[in-house]
């Protein structure tokens, strides 16, 4: 007789479903436990919790340590953030420091041409940039200041610094400025220190070009430019630029003023000029002979005196034959 032999799974399948039913019911019992509003099942609670979580502090181990892990990647990710900006920062601190060196020695430059001080007849009336023109083939500015602040055609403006221009227009309560850049504007200009004459010529860029310079081989990039007086166009001595070579091979004017904030303009008020109403004093007397009386009584007393008679005579007082002189008769040869 053959002897029946039982696989372990005959014994392992039967237990699994025991331990799974037995689980089941255990969770099932603590569901019930947990939903259960009572104050003795509450304090059973409390004490069931006390006596189990304690010991179950080496089940928490891997998720704390998991937990740490995730919290220090996230510090890392944020200090490599911080790194990053702290390298932009200081890509922008270098940037920043070399543009206080630049604006520390155009201070010192700026320091050093306030020493030089202009004619003090000249005094000047600040009015505020109200537009500009816009557009490309006109460069100027309106000022909020006109004929009645004492405003006239010609007068030259500044920012402080350069010259900007001069007044072309004058109204009641505002004035139109043609900047140094138009191509209407030319200004006689002196180079320091060669001394040389030349015309500085607006072409609406940036740096207008020099023309007509008398010896350019005297003329070098960075040399000074004011304005000559020449004409009485504009006062001598304004400071208009620096000298620089352009990219045609043009001596060119760095300009002084800032124009890309033209907000407060300066406008000189220019030597007063003496008008000419006489046109016959542009004409020199004969040497040894007295200048002529001018004055409004002369003219009164000469216009009441009695005529008198000359050497071309008077109709009235000769007659017409000794006002036309002694007549050769035909017979007298």
């Amino acid at each position: 007789m053959a002897r029946n032999r039982t696989a372990p799974e005959d014994y392992s399948r039967p237990l699994r479903r025991l331990l799974v039913w037995l689980a089941v019911l255990m969770l099932l019992g603590l569901f019930i436990l947990w939903r259960i509003d009572s104050p003795r099942v509450e304090r059973f609670r409390a004490a069931l919790v006390d006596a189990v979580v304690p010991n179950f502090d080496w089940a928490m181990a891997p998720v704390t340590a998991v937990a740490g892990m995730i919290d220090d990647f996230q510090s890392y990710t944020r200090i490599y953030e911080q790194n990053q900006e702290l390298k932009r920062e200081l890509q922008q601190m270098k940037a920043w420091k070399e543009a206080a060196l630049q604006l520390e020695q155009k201070n010192a430059r700026l320091l050093d041409l306030n020493k030089v001080r202009l004619d003090p007849k000249l005094t000047y009336v600040t009015g505020v940039v109200m537009a500009d023109s816009g557009s490309p083939f006109r460069q100027s500015v309106l000022l909020n200041v006109g004929a009645r602040d004492g405003i006239r055609d010609g007068w030259a403006t500044m920012d402080g610094i350069g010259l900007v221009g001069r007044i072309s227009g004058v109204g009641p309560r505002t004035s139109r400025v043609i900047l140094v850049t138009d191509s209407n504007s030319r200004i006689p200009v002196t180079i320091q220190p060669s001394g040389q004459k030349a015309l500085l010529s607006g072409d609406n860029s940036p740096l207008p070009p020099l023309e007509f310079i008398e010896d350019t081989d005297e003329v070098r990039p960075g040399d000074r430019v004011v304005t000559s007086g020449d004409g009485a166009v504009f006062p001598a001595g304004l400071l208009v630029g620096q000298v620089a070579l352009g990219t045609d091979k043009r001596l060119r004017v760095v300009l002084a003023a800032d124009y890309q904030r033209l907000e407060f303009l300066r406008v000189l008020r220019s030597h007063e000029l003496e008008p000419i109403t006489d046109p016959g004093s542009l004409v020199a007397p004969p040497a040894g002979q007295p200048l002529p009386d001018g004055s409004t009584g002369a003219a009164e007393a000469a216009a009441g005196a009695p005529p008198t008679a000359t050497e071309g005579g008077n109709v009235e007082a000769a007659g017409s034959g000794d006002a036309e002189g002694p007549v050769t008769e035909a017979g007298d040869g």
